[in-house]
């Protein structure tokens, strides 16, 4: 069995493939995957931030003021004229709504702000009023805020001039304002907070990485062997059939260990390159809450989940006619196993009760909960537990896998 893994093992090193997915695509892809990320997202936001919105007002002769303050900041807004808009009359009609969603979807106009002919500083008299803003808010675009920033200047000039005709102090204007605050006490530590956010996406790219390291070995383990014809060699060999499937089996699981082993040496090793090098604020602050002891538990509960990628992957292996058949079966079971961690991700799902002793997704459960630092450690019997039974019973299935002739001469 040793002498089998011993030359597999050997084999699969001196395989380009299998060290990129070993190696390369683990201690590459988690930051690749921040570092493209937070680009997109920051260029995204800078290029909503600065772009100039092109916008268009109903009833200017209302709000002058209002009018002028969009006018002076060019370098942000610029106006296009459009039917109606200088009109005495700014109410809305159905076909106005139309117009204004058509100029807005075709690009003519990012806004469009239709101001009430009651408009009036005086909102002791007049009420509230309701300036209309129509947009597109299906992408980042920010428009809304860039059109706060300047509506809320003349919100509290209106807020303070009727403060003071009604002759209130700043403790007065206050409880007038918000007559009752509710001031909420999180009892839930930064850790936790951060935890809950991104501790359940991390499993979804683990597995997929522990997958992907075991795949290339196990499709070329069994149905490599079929197509090179070199599994006859093996099956008139004295060894008993079992010790070659274990032999096989062993060389699958320390390749998919090896990429978890990476893996979560890749998080925490990019984790401090980040918080030390480039001084990312959320980084260093999550960095700083996760002890190695967590990375340390992340790994040992990977080993038994690659023993059983490991083994349904090489039965897989065994029974496709050709290293091509095999590489279909294996790209469905990506779908299998992101299903757990989306059950773990969803809302009340936690490490509780049966929950525990669901394969896959009580790993997930528990990733999350070691990086919220809420971890009841007692579970992870139940954890370790329930995987190494499935992953024993996957074993005794490939072995019996592996005695089928019809199975291994299809």
């Amino acid at each position: 069995m040793w002498l089998i893994f011993k030359k597999e093992f050997k084999e699969l090193l001196r395989d380009r493939k299998t060290i990129i997915f070993m190696i390369l695509l683990p201690l590459l892809l988690f930051p690749a995957i921040f570092g493209v990320g937070i680009f997109f997202m920051s260029n995204a936001a800078e290029k909503a931030e600065n772009e100039i919105l092109k916008y268009a007002i109903v009833g200017e002769a209302y709000a002058p003021d209002i009018v002028e303050s969009f006018s002076q900041a060019s370098d942000k807004f610029e106006q296009v004229a459009i039917d109606g808009a200088n009109t005495d009359t700014a109410t809305a009609t159905s076909t106005d709504k139309e117009g204004y969603a058509t100029l807005i979807k075709n690009e003519t106009l990012d806004f469009v702000l239709v101001i009430p002919e009651t408009f009036n500083p005086d909102i002791l008299t007049s009420g509230q009023h309701k300036i209309e803003l129509y947009l597109n808010d299906a992408g980042l675009n920010k428009v809304y805020g860039r059109v706060a920033e300047i509506i809320d200047v003349y919100m509290d000039e209106y807020q303070l001039s009727a403060f003071t005709q009604l002759g209130l102090n700043e403790s007065q204007q206050e409880a007038l304002l918000k007559p009752i605050s509710i001031e909420k006490q999180n009892i839930a530590d930064d850790r936790e907070v951060w935890g809950e956010r991104i501790g359940g996406f991390l499993p979804y790219f683990i597995f997929i990485l522990c997958l992907q390291g075991a795949m290339a070995p196990a499709a070329d383990l069994g149905a490599g062997e079929k197509e090179r014809g070199t599994l006859e060699t093996l099956l008139i060999s004295p060894m008993d059939r079992y010790k070659l499937v274990l032999g096989k089996f062993f060389t699958v699981s320390a390749a998919g260990i090896i990429t978890a082993l990476i893996t979560v040496s890749s998080m925490a090793l990019w984790g401090i390159v980040l918080s030390q090098g480039m001084a990312i604020e959320f980084v260093v602050e999550v960095m700083s809450m996760i002890g190695i002891v967590d990375f340390v538990l992340i790994f040992l509960m990977l080993v038994p989940v690659v023993a059983v990628f490991a083994a349904i992957l090489l039965s897989l292996s065994i029974y496709a006619r050709s290293f091509k058949e095999a590489q279909s079966y294996m790209g469905s079971l990506i779908m299998v196993v992101i299903f757990p961690v989306l059950i773990a991700m969803m809302p009340g799902v936690e490490l509780k009760g049966a929950w525990v002793w669901v394969p896959l997704t009580n790993v997930a459960l528990a990733m999350k909960e070691l990086f919220k630092g809420t971890m009841d450690y007692f579970a992870l019997f139940g954890i370790f537990t329930s995987t190494a039974v499935i992953a024993i019973g996957l074993i005794m299935f490939c072995i019996h896998w592996f005695n089928k002739e019809k199975v291994l001469f299809r």
